[in-house]
């Protein structure tokens, strides 16, 4: 392992000064702090946070990144997660990224730095952080998502399976000019569930339309652009599936200031279920996630990956459930 002895050998300079540098001291001569860094990455070091802290010799922390800690999605699942962790004797870290890649880098970075026991983590759209974790082979779980390239154990959902539940709910209501807002491209989530969109019109006889088809963040500022953008089409739609739950409620914000309702002016069918679904006037038809299921199947498998950590990775996919509520109400 590199020590903080190897980067002052390579840089030039005494130990003491590299601790300096790398604490984020300003009373180091730049030129010297450059040297220092290019030492560190050329060396790969990374401070020992044990060596720090010999309380931390033996560590019991699971971090879990998760990609957005405003989505209630995040918050059963976590809680599943935690349920597994404290029967094994770990302690949950929470970290959010909001879904933001260089954040997901720096947190992927402290766990190294710490050497936390795992990561169970929602990957970003770029999941550099992803990739930090897997070269490293520390034990790994990516949650919701997955990553091209990246061998390691994922839970998921069925999302092609439950996007084509809901917008064949739809169809089956004898709606036909039916929108999708997804999110970004690079997410799986978002291709996916656009996937199963695609698969349910393909069924039902309806010819795909891109100008119907919106991507967005996953984010409620998001959905509801997405939506006035779709309500200024010459033809609007009649029905949305909109693919998390989040941009549901942005894209209900949006009828509301505009004053439309569903499910008399547009229909709508949400993914993830949301705790108020029921209680909203008109009650909101969704795509239902185990959440507390995903949480805690993550948990079993980064148990079984720090207990056996050379067996081959595992992938588990869980099935959604429609909920079938007033805003998807038949056409009149």
């Amino acid at each position: 392992m590199t020590t903080i002895y190897d980067v002052a050998r390579r840089s030039g300079v005494s130990p003491a000064t590299v601790s300096r540098v790398l604490s984020g001291r300003r009373n180091v001569d730049p030129e010297l702090s450059e040297k220092v860094r290019a030492a560190v990455a050329e060396l790969g070091y990374r401070p020992n946070g044990v060596a720090r802290n010999l309380r931390k010799s033996s560590t019991n922390l699971w971090a879990v990144v998760i990609s957005d800690i405003e989505n209630p999605f995040f918050t059963s699942l976590v809680r599943g997660l935690e349920d597994v962790a404290q029967t094994e004797g770990y302690h949950v870290v929470l970290c959010n990224s909001d879904e933001d890649s260089a954040k997901e880098a720096a947190y992927a970075s402290a766990v190294l730095t710490d050497q936390m026991a795992g990561v169970v983590i929602s990957p970003t759209s770029t999941a550099e952080g992803v990739h930090l974790l897997a070269n490293a082979k520390i034990p790994l779980v990516m949650i919701d998502r997955r990553v091209e390239g990246v061998e390691a154990d994922t839970v998921l959902v069925d999302n092609e399976h439950g996007a084509f539940e809901g917008v064949k709910h739809l169809i089956d209501g004898g709606y036909r000019r039916i929108a999708c807002i997804t999110g970004p491209r690079k997410v799986s989530t978002a291709m996916d569930r656009l996937a199963g969109y695609r698969s349910a019109l393909r069924a039902g006889g309806i010819r795909y339309d891109k100008d119907l088809v919106r991507h967005a963040d996953f984010r409620e500022a998001g959905g509801y652009a997405a939506m006035e953008s779709l309500l200024e089409l010459p033809d609007p739609p009649e029905a949305l599936f909109a693919t998390n739950n989040l941009m549901t409620v942005g894209a209900l914000e949006c009828l509301a200031k505009k004053g439309l309702r569903a499910p008399d002016d547009i229909a709508i069918v949400g993914f993830d279920d949301i705790p108020w679904a029921d209680l909203v006037i008109p009650s909101l038809t969704t795509v239902a996630q185990p959440t507390y299921e995903l949480g805690r199947t993550a948990g079993m498998l980064l148990k079984d990956r720090t207990a056996s950590p050379g067996r081959p990775p595992s992938t588990v996919t869980l099935r959604t459930e429609l909920h079938i509520r007033a805003t998807s109400a038949p056409k009149k």
